[in-house]
Parts: C-alpha cells; sequence; structure tokens
C-alpha cells in the first residue's frame, strides 16, 4: 500500500470535496469507499444552495455566505479539469409573500442583505409579473434572492471523483489506511462518534423528493411552502424535501413525496402535467447543533471529523474543504466554534 499523505474515508460531498481540496495543495491522497460515489444523501437529486435568511446574523450564516460566494470558480475549477458539467449556475430563487406582515420583514432583510452579504447579491421585493415560471402570491410580491444557486448533486460529485483521479489521488475499498484520515461517513459516522463518546452527536433525518421532466433550464429556483423546486440544466425539475425523523423505512419512498408533488403542481401550473421519472429517499446527517461538525475526532488522535451536512452540504463544501485541507495539511485550525468537534467535550450535553 502506497502511503498517503491523508485518507478520506467518504465519497460523499464532503469528503470528496477534501479530497479535491488536498490535492490541489500537492498532497496524496487515497479516498476510501466501500459502496459508491454518492452512495448516501450525496446520491440525491435535489442540489438547491440557497442562503439562510440574512437577519440574526451568525458564524454558520457568515461560514455559508463565503461558501457559495466561492461556488463559482470551485466548481468551475473542477468542470474545467475534468470537462464533465456540474449542474452548477447562480441563478437566484423567487418566493411567494404570502402577507403584510411577510412583506415588510422582507424588506427589513433586504436592507440587511446589503450590508451582510457585501454588496455581492440581493435580497430584493419584486412584483409578481404572472410569468409561467413563477409561484403565484397572495400580496403580488415576490422575495427575489440573487444568491441562491443550484447544482445536480449526482453530476457534481462524478465531477469531483473524476478531479480526484485526474490529480492523482486513489479511491479504494481498502479500509487500511496511513497517515491521518478525515471520517466524512454521514448518518453511519455520527452513529459511530455517538458510541464512542457516549453521547449523542448527530443522528440521520429522512429526506424524501422527485425528479420531474420538465426543461426549465436558466430559470430561478423556487420555494413555496417550505418546498424547494429546482429546475437543472438536463431538462429536469427536482422537488423536495421532506424532514423526517421517525421511519419505517429510510430508502422507500411514500405518501409524504406524493403530497410534496401535488403541492409543487398546484404551486407552480407548468408542473400540472410533467411526469414524474424518479423518486428519492435517503438519509441526511445532522449534527445535534445543526451545524456541520469538522475537527479532530475527539480522544482519537490523527484522526478528523467532516460530517452534519443535512440540508446545506453542496452549499457549504467548497469552504469546508478549504477549511479542513487548512487543518490537515498546515495545522492552521480556522473552523467557527459553532462548527467545531470541541464542543462535543466542551459542552454539558444530554448523555445517552
Amino acid at each position: 500500500m502506497t502511503r498517503a499523505d491523508l485518507c478520506v474515508r467518504g465519497a460523499g460531498i464532503f469528503g470528496l470535496s477534501i479530497a479535491y481540496a488536498a490535492l490541489l495543495r500537492g498532497a496524496r491522497v487515497r479516498l476510501i469507499e466501500t459502496a459508491r460515489v454518492g452512495a448516501g444523501s450525496s446520491g440525491g437529486v435535489v442540489g438547491a444552495l440557497a442562503p439562510h435568511v440574512p437577519e440574526v446574523w451568525n458564524a454558520k450564516k457568515e461560514f455559508q455566505l463565503d461558501s457559495l460566494l466561492m461556488a463559482a470558480d470551485w466548481w468551475r475549477s473542477v468542470e474545467a479539469l475534468t470537462g464533465l458539467p456540474t449542474g452548477y449556475a447562480r441563478l437566484g430563487r423567487l418566493q411567494p409573500l404570502p402577507d403584510e406582515r411577510a412583506v415588510a420583514a422582507a424588506h427589513t432583510r433586504s436592507v440587511a442583505a446589503q450590508t451582510l452579504w457585501r454588496g455581492q447579491a440581493a435580497w430584493q421585493v419584486v412584483p409578481a409579473t404572472g410569468a409561467d415560471w413563477e409561484p403565484a402570491s397572495p400580496t403580488g410580491l415576490l422575495i427575489h434572492d440573487t444568491l441562491s444557486a443550484r447544482l445536480h448533486p449526482r453530476l457534481a460529485a462524478t465531477a469531483l471523483a473524476a478531479a480526484i483521479t485526474a490529480l492523482g489521488g486513489e479511491f479504494t475499498d481498502d479500509t487500511a489506511h496511513t497517515g491521518p484520515v478525515v471520517w466524512a461517513t454521514g448518518t453511519a459516522g455520527l452513529a459511530d462518534l455517538t458510541a464512542d463518546l457516549g453521547r449523542p452527536a448527530g443522528t440521520g433525518v429522512k429526506g424524501q423528493a422527485a425528479l420531474l421532466l420538465h426543461d426549465a433550464r436558466g430559470q430561478p429556483q423556487l420555494f413555496v411552502d417550505g418546498l424547494h423546486i429546482v429546475p437543472h440544466a438536463d431538462g429536469t425539475v427536482a422537488i423536495g424535501s421532506t424532514s423526517e425523523t421517525r421511519w419505517a423505512d429510510a430508502t422507500s419512498t411514500d405518501a409524504q413525496l406524493e403530497a410534496l408533488i401535488r403541492t409543487a403542481r398546484a404551486a407552480l401550473p407548468a408542473l400540472a402535467d410533467a411526469p414524474v421519472i424518479e423518486r428519492w429517499a435517503g438519509l441526511r446527517p445532522r449534527a445535534t447543533s445543526r451545524a456541520p461538525l469538522l475537527g479532530p475526532w475527539p480522544r482519537r488522535p490523527g484522526h478528523f471529523i467532516a460530517n452534519g451536512g443535512f440540508k446545506i452540504g453542496f452549499g457549504m463544501a467548497p469552504k469546508i474543504a478549504e477549511v479542513m485541507a487548512d487543518l490537515l495539511l498546515n495545522g492552521h485550525d480556522t473552523i467557527p466554534p459553532d462548527f467545531h468537534t470541541d464542543r462535543l467535550t466542551q459542552e454539558k450535553l444530554p448523555r445517552r
């Protein structure tokens, strides 16, 4: 076995991104995956890279903003290296405003975004136009944010894997490792960490989503009644997703997904006759803090954690990759306290 400077366990979005960033810095990287690239929630269909609301600002929102602003160049570099599409485009997002209270809040957030988003994106209140690709709004007004982007999760993961190979990274299902090892193993990894520490580190939350055949490429994504409607570059539209803490089968779809599809069709008549070409269900890893969990594995020298992406893993990935590469290769720890694995031993969390 050739000695690696870094081993990464898990070929989901965090593992792939960290491996890619480390290779770009000249490290020798082995990526260990016992199933397949994107075997977990990174193999889903939605791909909404949407920001947090520009108010009550905190480290998590600042970190996500940095990552979303990095994303265009970051994904473009992957595409340039491989010649493969990722489906990335920053096309914004529309959201209906249901009442005057929502309108007032949107205007306040619009002002806040001018500062918080550093003049690089806007949160605007705009009049509805009645266009086909536009949700109905009771007030006749919509939020239009210009920061939201989308990518195709499976295309992005495939392109990242190809980039890793192009840079000399090694893919293997052999779990032996040399050098530091990053555990980016999703829901199973959170369960392992919980068992090791004897206190909850996180769990899986089931999501269901659907893919419809409707060509709306070039259109913004929509957010209606908590539902993401994301037009992809391949002529499909993703609908998602549920957040379920109880389930009988984590990978089966049911009536909850059918309800989402009905909601999407009602919100956007353009989708009324669009056939459903895929239904997807899976577990998304959510850390107890609800922020990504990054840093050394407590009391296990040479082992590190990158987990808990939940719904924002793809949006956070570019900056997480760079921050973890800084830590792993240079010993430079810039992980925000809200994300840091130190919290697992410092906080008085409920014990199991």
